[in-house]
């Protein structure tokens, strides 16, 4: 039997899916086609949006990118006589073959693949056999050892061994204990939790049921940030399915094990992502950091042993189930086990969700994956970790990705956001736009947080103004230093790193703002300004043209000139251009 499934992802669903979706259902049912139409999540190629996949039976026979739905006659023509050159323009390419070939899916294993609407598409993949072996054949404690085996560390940034966390839980006295999963993705540029729930919500399900039988909880809830709406339908309607079928509620498979499934929607503020600000959050108070100790094993939700992770690594949960501890440390390097899931972002031409072992060089997923630049720039750097993360220069590309090595550069692993850039990229800009972010998602607690992080965004501001003075650098050096040792939680502990790794890798870069009042990529507005240069200027006067505020004055087929201190900046004579003679110094 054919089928046709068209990728629903929030990302498919934005490039026109839903639009793709409709024109093949209405052709399909006015040719009377045999053939299914379904729908799928997100296979991971962002860029190549929308997707249709078709199979005949369980095989994949065709995978078409960039698919509007002007190629429906197409499709249906495809799908009628079976002749591939109807369909040859929307193929896949062998270059782009590439991005999935050289992955390895655990955590996004069915991904792209199943339907997320619909149970029995999971559970005919195995799908809650990985639940029903540990509920019938292994005991918690056996549960939390196979995990041990596995090495699988917290996917949320920290790197915190998930079976410590557990046992933790477990160990701690009282009856009522609550399961808890992060789904508070909060970093610009990441998208990986979403990608997940939205496309195998039922394995986010089943990982969290068994870790709510290894810690003895009864309630399972999933903190989600209410911007993702898709994700929280189809989370739903995956919950009321396994309520269905028996999965999710009292006695489980027919065990003594009951265990109740519920979503809250956070309002999205980036503190949130810290576990106790997290359970704050949950209670009904305002997000905000609670002391530690005592930590959420013994005292979380309502004061009560609570166990938190984040959906990345309940995902890897009942893969390691299933195919035991011992398959999943063979991936990775002896300190960091297993598999890790990127959105790779930015000045890259191969955008989207990357899944890769251990150990793997960064530049492996920039370079071999991601397809290097997108433009014929170079590359300049990764900023990896999010706002609390830092850049990696391009001289070390060769870094392996691993919990260890990744913190002796300056940077963290993070959940797993991983922003490109290239050489048009202000270093010292792209600092102040992640401390902007920090500063404004602050909770406010505590002073070093507080104060700190808008002092550094004050210096940065004066910088990239050109009005930055001697002894900047070395301020900027000890307020981050002071910040990230009195800081009372992660968003403010990790804040100042965007700004270290940055001065650390390209202090020239803040020297030429300071002493120089020169942005050597181009970038700072108020150290920029646009020249026309001479012998490229024709006198074609699509500059003046262009120009909103009358900078530009000259005569047709003689030279133009800018005035720049009616210049507003805006780049509009570049672009107008076709020269080349309009430059920007």
């Amino acid at each position: 039997m054919i089928t046709v499934k068209v990728g629903q992802g929030s990302c498919g669903i934005s490039a026109g899916a839903g639009k793709v979706f409709n024109s093949l259902k209405n052709i399909i049912q006015e040719k009377n086609i045999n053939a299914n139409l379904s729908v799928t999540g997100c296979i991971g190629m962002c860029y190549l949006e929308p997707i249709v996949d078709i199979y005949n039976d369980e095989t994949l026979t065709a995978r078409l990118v960039r698919v509007s739905e002007n190629d429906s006659e197409s499709i249906a023509a495809y799908l009628t006589d079976g002749d591939v050159s109807k369909i040859e323009n929307l193929l896949l390419s062998d270059e782009d073959r590439v991005f999935l070939d050289s992955q390895t899916r655990i955590a996004l294993n069915g991904c792209g693949v199943i339907n997320p609407e619909e149970i029995d598409d999971y559970i005919a993949s195995g799908g809650y056999s990985a639940l029903k072996r540990a509920l019938i054949e292994m005991t918690p404690e056996s549960v939390i050892e196979e995990i041990k085996i596995s090495g699988l560390a917290g996917r949320g940034g920290a790197g915190f061994p998930t079976w410590f966390k557990w046992n933790a839980a477990r160990s701690s006295q009282g009856e009522e204990k609550y399961l808890i999963c992060n789904a508070d993705e909060g970093d610009p540029g990441a998208f990986m939790d979403r990608a997940v729930i939205e496309s195998n919500p039922h394995n986010l399900i089943e990982g969290m049921l068994i870790g709510a039988y290894a810690i003895g909880a009864k309630e399972a809830i999933v903190y989600v940030r209410a911007e993702y709406p898709l994700a929280i339908i189809r989370l739903e309607r995956a919950i009321e399915q396994s309520k269905e079928k028996g999965i999710v509620g009292d006695n489980i498979f027919g065990t003594e094990f009951s265990c109740s499934f519920r979503i809250k929607a956070g309002a999205g503020a980036f503190v949130c992502g810290e576990e106790t600000a997290l359970i704050e959050s949950l209670e009904g108070s305002r997000g905000m950091p609670r002391l530690k100790p005592p930590f959420p094993a013994q005292s979380g939700y309502w004061r009560k042993p609570s166990n938190i992770n984040n959906v990345e690594t309940f995902a890897n949960v009942s893969w390691i189930i299933r195919n035991g501890g011992e398959e999943f440390a063979k991936l990775g390097t002896p300190d960091s086990k297993g598999t890790k899931v990127f959105a790779i972002t930015g000045k890259i031409k191969r955008g989207g969700l990357v899944e890769v072992p251990m150990g793997k060089k960064l530049s492996d997923v920039i370079f071999d994956i991601g397809g290097g630049m997108k433009t014929d720039k170079s590359y300049k750097c990764v900023q990896l970790g999010g706002p609390s993360g830092g850049c990696i220069p391009a001289d070390m590309q060769d870094t392996e990705i691993d919990y260890k090595k990744l913190s002796a550069t300056g940077a963290i692993m993070g959940s797993g956001g991983m922003v490109v850039m290239d050489e048009s990229t202000c270093m010292v800009g792209m600092a102040r736009f992640f401390l902007d972010f920090t500063a404004k998602e602050s909770c406010g607690k505590c002073t070093h947080c507080r104060i700190g992080t808008k002092r550094l965004l004050e210096i940065l501001d004066r910088i990239c103004k050109g009005e930055g003075k001697e002894g900047d650098i070395e301020l900027l050096e000890e307020t981050c230093n002071e910040i990230k040792a009195g800081a009372l939680c992660g968003l403010g502990q990790t804040a100042p790193n965007p700004v270290l790794t940055t001065i650390k890798y390209y202090r020239d870069e803040y020297e030429a703002h300071i002493n120089e009042k020169r942005c050597p990529a181009r970038e700072c507005i108020d150290l920029v300004k646009y020249t026309i240069n001479e012998d490229k200027c024709i006198g074609c006067s699509l500059c003046s043209k262009k120009c909103p505020v009358g900078a530009i004055s000259g005569e047709i087929k003689k030279k133009f000139t800018i005035d720049t201190a009616v210049c507003i900046k805006c780049g509009q004579c570049m672009d107008a251009c076709r020269f080349g003679a309009v430059e920007k110094k």
